[in-house]
């Protein structure tokens, strides 16, 4: 399932398409998308199939999904969040996902 939190724009949009692949591909995936500030979109995967994957080769499998987007959009991923239903309640990142502090920018 894949989720866009918030406002979209044309970059936004362009990272969520980017990953609908991989939401196909992963049924039981949860994606999330947002715009933290006018430079910064953040992505959290929470998928059951990470649990016996190592963070490096999530973000291969992940980042994959996004080599044919403008590195314009690219670099605004300044967060890559994967991570198993198991490693959510123990994640401060994932903490600061769902409670996000207000950006300055």
């Amino acid at each position: 399932m894949l989720q866009i939190r918030g406002n979209t724009d044309k970059a936004l949009d362009a990272v969520a398409d980017a990953l609908a692949g991989y939401d196909t591909q992963h049924p039981h995936a949860k994606i999330t998308v947002y715009r933290q500030n006018s430079v910064s979109v953040r992505v959290r995967i929470v998928d059951p199939e990470f649990a016996e994957v190592s963070k490096a080769d999530r973000h291969d499998a992940v980042w994959r999904h996004f080599e044919n987007l403008p590195e314009e959009v690219q670099s605004q991923i300044s967060l890559l969040l994967l991570l198993s239903p198991d490693e959510t309640g123990i994640s401060f990142a994932n903490v600061e996902f769902d409670n996000p502090v207000a950006s300055r920018l």
